[in-house]
């Protein structure tokens, strides 16, 4: 038995055969009956799958290839693990990521530390832990962490965050490679210029490359080797003055499926345009090949998780709408409200009934009239007590959670070839005062 929208699914999602839905060998009506929901599960396989893929497609390609997991997407312990055992890096963001990180194990040597108002208190830490890379995002910075490292009698390594005002085509809150955006040093404003120019003579800090980062997620490919070629032509001049392009980082933003009608380019298609035109570019100014950093956070965890849900009050208003309303909402994913992202669902407990289907909106239970999760959907006609499953939640739903409302965020199971296992518990009415004094 097969379901429509699989591919949506962490990979080796089936039916049982009962006609419920199973994700790493667990059905997901009985993960609900036993860690309770809302829930967020996690197939591992899927995430290693996805980290060998990008491995594999971008070094056949370019073998001088690091690719660095964008740990914003979703982080915890396990998930730090995973990264380390397959070999990546880690993109990390914040002091609070370095920390998660260091705690289950992972180098801080591996780390490329990003952001565009890193606090005094953050960039001592990174420093002190021997973060490998601090990616540079403005002026302020650059004297301080100089002053950081000279303090420390260290050398640090740094990229600096250019904005090469190319334009991605995504939403408006996560496009970041144009001019109007708080991140980077912008070329067409000559201040990356000034930028370049004061790190090669910061005494204390080793200027090994450039970064940039075009927004996410993106679905179009033209926009990578635009900027790719825009970035090389403007630093070629800079070679004369001791700028030696050991690194470069095109970012992230790899897309995934949210709608079976809006399917992704392969991980392959992306690898092709970016190492060509890397080659190409080096190629043809004379610049030595540098070490390719991608930064893939959603795309390897996205598809690998799936939001599940119990429904409560259905409202019916004739010849208007139809609201279920769901055990969670807004508070463990706010990107519907946020973006107006657009998600699938399913009703795990009735995956092969193929009549009653009515059109519904999913509605969580927050005190927002916009806390809608999913708008007009078809699915069988639904009681209290149903299982909502929604595809493609593996990414930045728990990493932007909240506990608005005083509501407890999910619980997170890990599951594997139909073994699961909590890697992080709900929380708990005394966790939400634990911090009141």
């Amino acid at each position: 038995m097969t379901f429509d929208n699989v591919s949506l699914f962490p990979m080796g999602s089936k039916l049982s055969e009962n006609g419920t839905l199973t994700v790493g060998g667990c059905d997901i009506t009985n993960l609900a009956q036993k860690y309770g929901t809302p829930l967020y599960v996690y197939d591992e396989n899927t995430i290693r799958t996805m980290a060998k893929t990008f491995v594999k497609e971008f070094t056949s390609r370019y073998e001088s290839t690091v690719v660095a997991y964008a740990s914003k997407a979703f982080l915890t312990k396990a998930m730090a693990r995973i990264a380390n055992e397959e070999g990546l890096s880690l993109d990390v963001v914040s002091g609070g990521e370095i920390s998660a990180a260091i705690s289950a194990g992972f180098p801080a040597s591996r780390m490329d530390f990003h952001g565009n108002n890193k606090t005094p208190e953050e960039l001592i830490y990174a420093v002190e832990s021997g973060v490998g890379t601090i990616v540079v995002d403005g002026f302020h910075e650059l004297n301080l962490l100089n002053q950081l490292a000279s303090s420390r009698e260290i050398v640090q390594g740094i990229m600096l965050r250019l904005s090469p005002s190319v334009d991605a085509h995504t939403h408006g809150h996560t496009t970041t490679g144009i001019l109007d955006v708080k991140f980077g040093f912008s070329i067409e404003s000559g201040e990356s210029t000034t930028a370049i120019r004061q790190a090669l003579g910061s005494t204390n800090l080793d200027l090994k490359g450039i970064h940039f980062h075009l927004g996410s997620p993106i679905f179009e490919l033209e926009p990578y080797s635009q900027a790719i070629d825009t970035v090389l032509d403007y630093l070629a001049p800079f070679r004369s003055e001791g700028l030696n392009l050991r690194e470069f980082s095109p970012g992230g933003g790899f897309a995934i499926g949210y709608m079976r009608n809006q399917p992704p380019p392969p991980i392959s298609a992306y690898a092709e345009v970016i190492t060509s035109m890397l080659i190409k570019k080096c190629t043809q100014l004379g610049f030595d090949l540098p070490k390719l950093i991608i930064e893939p956070g959603r795309s390897i965890v996205g598809r690998a998780g799936v939001a599940v849900y119990t429904v409560g009050v259905i409202k019916d208003i004739p010849t208007v709408r139809t609201y279920v309303s769901l055990d969670g909402g807004m508070g463990d994913n706010i990107r519907p409200a946020l973006y107006g992202s657009e998600y699938e669902a399913v009703v795990a407990n009735k995956m092969t009934v193929d009549t009653g289907h009515e059109i519904v909106t999913l509605a969580g239970k927050y005190c927002e009239s916009g806390d809608i999760l999913v708008k007009d959907v078809s699915l069988p006609t639904l009681e209290s007590g149903d299982i909502i499953a929604i595809p493609s939640s593996g990414a930045y739903c728990l990493a932007m959670s909240s506990n608005y409302n005083m509501n407890p965020r999910p619980a997170v199971v890990m599951v594997k070839d139909g073994t699961s296992q909590i890697i992080r518990r709900r929380e708990t009415y005394q966790d939400l005062i634990a911090l009141d004094v």
